[in-house]
């Protein structure tokens, strides 16, 4: 399952999910509709909380496919050192050790972090981090795959806890989300650029006063290359925003000190895994043109929507799928390299969710296939025009639906 579309089947059991008066019972409805839903694939849960000396977990809740375990049966954190790897790595895979959960048929444990997260420090001067909730989940298969899916769940579920109350504070002062909103414009480049073969048109539409999308054009100091990214924090709002502007400006930067592709991108992901801890994840596709004849164009996607590539040649759109896991989950993810090769009139679509997942009033996605066939109807025009026409195609269709997103698309056109 793609890491965008699973972040937003979370999403929406989250925004399902009544106001509940405590922590605990909003974690229990949102595991269990978790279970339920077939599209995850997970068959059962546990929930584990630490306790007030944060000595040890307790179990509060399980569900699914497992034995039952003893209420509040109690692990201390002393006789596990996982505890403290999932503090640092958010989520593990793992062999079970405990002989009494061994007993119940866990053999093999799958565990994230949700929640707060204290820093507990030791006698000899060290420290180690402990989460605030835990959550074990079992499924069929447990891999890279199935590591992804426990940190998407984890960043969604500890940034509704903590961003929901951040949101009605800020909310109440304009003032400042009006100031937040002039910084965000200040980090979105001029609409339209040229570089060597090639033209390029960009456009952000955020839906509240701020966004999380971003995109941005960069230069390297010897000007024989062009990097362009385009980004979208899952968080809302002013947290977004924050998460937009940390990102564009370490992209800025490491551009600047010319630092390998996969290497910067791992950077970046660690740095919003240490500065955003308790925040959603960062979505990114960043690429690389150069100036040559071959159109030569190296990219990194980030657990971002797949851009489109329309190929004059064959007259076809193909897809360019994710090379790495999104920004931000866990630290010192692996990220890879891809390239294409963009010839006279070829197209590069890069754009946000907000775009393919627009609804109208039956709750229908604007979607992938009306997507793909706007860029084959306006592939012979500029790219200026291309974004404008699809901007507007979204808007008409997406008028009078209730849900709505945060709207950037950028389109990059070989014209010689």
């Amino acid at each position: 399952m793609e890491q965008r579309k699973l972040y937003r089947t979370i999403d929406n059991i989250t925004k399902a999910a009544p106001k509940f008066s405590t922590t605990e019972k909003l974690l229990i409805y949102v595991l269990n509709e978790i279970i339920k839903n077939e599209v995850i694939n997970i068959l059962g849960g546990r929930i584990w909380k630490l306790n007030e000396s944060k000595n040890a977990y307790n179990m509060i809740e399980q569900f699914g496919q497992v034995d039952n375990i003893e209420s509040n049966y109690e692990l201390k954190v002393n006789n596990f050192s996982t505890f403290k790897e999932i503090g640092t790595n958010r989520a593990i895979i793992g062999r079970e050790t405990d002989t009494y959960l061994k007993s119940k048929g866990i053999l093999n444990y799958s565990a994230t972090g949700v929640g707060d997260r204290y820093k507990i420090k030791t006698d000899n001067g060290g420290a180690y981090y402990l989460y605030r909730y835990l959550i074990a989940l079992n499924g069929p298969k447990m891999d890279n795959e199935f590591l992804y899916t426990l940190n998407i769940i984890s960043t969604t579920l500890s940034s509704i806890l903590r961003t929901r109350r951040i949101e009605t504070k800020a909310r109440k002062n304009l003032v400042e989300l009006e100031k937040a909103s002039e910084i965000q414009k200040s980090i979105l480049p001029e609409h339209s650029y040229i570089f060597q073969n090639y033209e390029i048109f960009g456009i952000s539409v955020p839906e509240e006063i701020v966004g999380g999308d971003f995109f941005d054009y960069l230069k390297a100091d010897d000007e024989s290359n062009l990097c362009v990214a385009i980004g979208d924090a899952a968080s809302k709002g002013v947290s977004a925003a924050a998460q937009a502007l940390y990102v564009s400006g370490a992209l800025k930067m490491g551009v600047g000190y010319d630092i390998n592709m996969t290497s910067l991108i791992k950077k970046i992901s660690n740095l919003v895994n240490d500065t955003f801890p308790y925040e959603r994840f960062v979505t990114l596709f960043f690429c690389e043109l150069f100036d040559d004849n071959k159109g030569l164009c190296v990219y990194v996607n980030a657990g971002h929507n797949s851009p489109y590539y329309y190929d004059s040649i064959n007259s076809k759109v193909k897809e360019l799928p994710a090379t790495g896991p999104v920004l931000g989950p866990s630290p010192n993810q692996k990220y890879n390299t891809d390239s294409i090769y963009i010839s006279k009139d070829d197209l590069l679509v890069l754009y946000t969710d907000g775009i393919v997942e627009a609804a109208n009033r039956k709750f229908e996605f604007f979607g992938d296939a009306r997507l793909k066939e706007a860029i084959m109807k306006y592939k012979d025009k500029s790219t200026k025009e291309i974004c404008e026409l699809i901007i507007q195609d979204v808007q008409r269709f997406s008028a009078k639906g209730k849900y709505s997103d945060d709207k950037t698309l950028v389109v990059i056109k070989r014209v010689k």
